[in-house]
């Protein structure tokens, strides 16, 4: 195992107390190009989000209108009444992104799967490089445009882990805290994308980055800047 995941899982909170927890939940604010390009301009930008830190699952709340959320599993989506009635789901939902390009429209199932493994993905980093199947490799650092340098490590999913590519690196810095995040986000038709997470704060004893911003990646592996794919402000965050 790589002293790097070592590190950096000791740096958000440490694995042994990661266990010991049942929920992790945000108030979250949700914005970005791609939601507009996908019909869903605005949808989650005030909304609560929980997941499971131990299995794929995420719900985001309200949906559409009050008193319905949505529902995220590794071979379901659905939306929800808040009192459990299905209004509508999907089995094996990534199947329903066959031949998708980035600017083909999404319906609501579409986006609940994206949106549920992202955000489940990103609130359980590094936390899931350790889990069956994960393998991860420290390779190459690199170099800020700062000057900075950040070490790398290479994680391969397996097939049973809904996420954005089988292949991602994630960027720490000296005291192992996430800084950036590379995947080509298969589900959109293979975009390069480099993932910023900042303005880390301490919530229940774990380090979680409270600003995330997506960016296509350019030549020498810059971010191009001057367009933000994804946003995410995390509010405020609570864990269980």
């Amino acid at each position: 195992m790589s002293d790097l995941l070592d590190l950096a899982v000791s740096a958000h909170g440490g694995w042994d107390r990661w266990q010991t927890l049942r929920t992790v939940s945000a108030h979250v604010s949700i914005g970005g190009g791609v939601w507009q390009l996908k019909g869903w301009p605005d949808v989650f930008k005030d909304a609560q989000v929980s997941i499971d830190p131990h299995r794929q699952h995420t719900e985001y709340s309200p949906f559409a209108q009050a008193g319905r959320h949505t529902l995220f599993d590794a071979a379901r989506t659905a939306i929800l009444t808040d009192g459990g009635e299905v209004v509508e789901q999907r089995e094996e939902p990534r199947k329903a992104f066959e031949g998708h390009t980035l600017t083909t429209p999404w319906d609501a199932q579409h986006l609940i799967y994206f949106s549920g493994y992202a955000m489940w993905t990103y609130l359980t980093t590094p936390f899931l490089f350790k889990l069956p199947g994960v393998r991860s490799e420290e390779v190459e650092p690199w170099v800020t445009e700062e000057g900075e340098t950040w070490r790398r490590l290479t994680v391969t999913f397996p097939s049973g882990i809904e996420t954005h590519s089988t292949e991602q690196t994630f960027y720490f810095d000296a005291s192992g805290i996430l800084q950036r995040h590379d995947y080509s986000a298969d589900v959109l038709g293979g975009t390069s994308s480099a993932n910023y997470a900042t303005e880390h704060r301490t919530f229940g004893g774990f380090v979680f980055p409270t600003k995330r911003r997506v960016y296509a990646i350019g030549e020498n592996n810059l971010p191009l800047r001057e367009r933000v794919a994804v946003a995410i402000d995390f509010l405020d965050i609570d864990v269980v």
